[in-house]
């Protein structure tokens, strides 16, 4: 199987668990009249549990489980070597391809701290959904905006560090802005991005 036709693969396969998800939870509601659409803040939370336990996964038992093993290494420079992506770039690059399709859905990492400088944050609700997931680590920060005059529903996760790898790549690496994580801290945010109906 290559490379494109894996994240393709995640890609639907996420959209997928979050719309069969809630087709389930509505057959099996016992209201007489079902709401006729799913608000915007439960699609996010459907959409970010995915995401979170897809990165988890692919942290903790492929990532560390193949470093431990001496079996392959995650890297930077993935694309040019036989490695493994970091769990960032799994994350990004998931986000990439749900992009390239044409529900306008779009995730990505964003962090006052980001070791690549396009991951910070570009928009009055970034900047500030950052502060705030910092002081509210336990729920997102949300909010509609506009992009090119269309209203879309923004959610902005808080990200934490959820392995000891996390910490140690952007305490060490050369370009990070901070180098004092702690396994748990915040390191930024999963920012959602969701078209809505007009």
């Amino acid at each position: 199987m290559n490379c494109r036709g894996f994240w393709i693969g995640l890609a639907v396969g996420t959209i997928s668990t979050c719309l069969l998800g809630q087709w389930v939870l509505t057959a099996a509601s016992k209201e007489a009249d079902p709401p006729k659409c799913i608000p915007a803040e439960t699609v996010a939370d459907y959409v970010h549990s995915v995401i979170q336990a897809d990165r988890t996964f692919y942290t903790t038992d492929i990532v560390e489980r193949m470093q431990m093993r001496g079996i392959v290494f995650a890297a930077e420079n993935w694309r040019e070597t036989a490695r493994l992506p970091l769990p960032a770039q799994f994350l990004l690059e998931a986000g990439r391809l749900v992009a390239d399709q044409r529900g306008g859905l779009r995730f990505r990492l964003i962090s006052n701290w980001a070791i690549n400088t396009r991951n910070r944050p570009t928009t009055d609700f970034e900047r500030t959904g950052l502060t705030e997931i910092l002081v509210n680590p336990d729920r997102p920060y949300t909010g509609v905006t506009t992009e090119d005059g269309t209203p879309v529903f923004q959610a902005l996760y808080p990200d934490k560090a959820v392995s000891q790898t996390c910490v140690g790549c952007h305490n060490a690496h050369p370009n990070s802005p901070r180098r004092d994580f702690k396994p748990r801290d915040v390191m930024g945010g999963i920012l959602l991005t969701i078209p809505l109906p007009q």
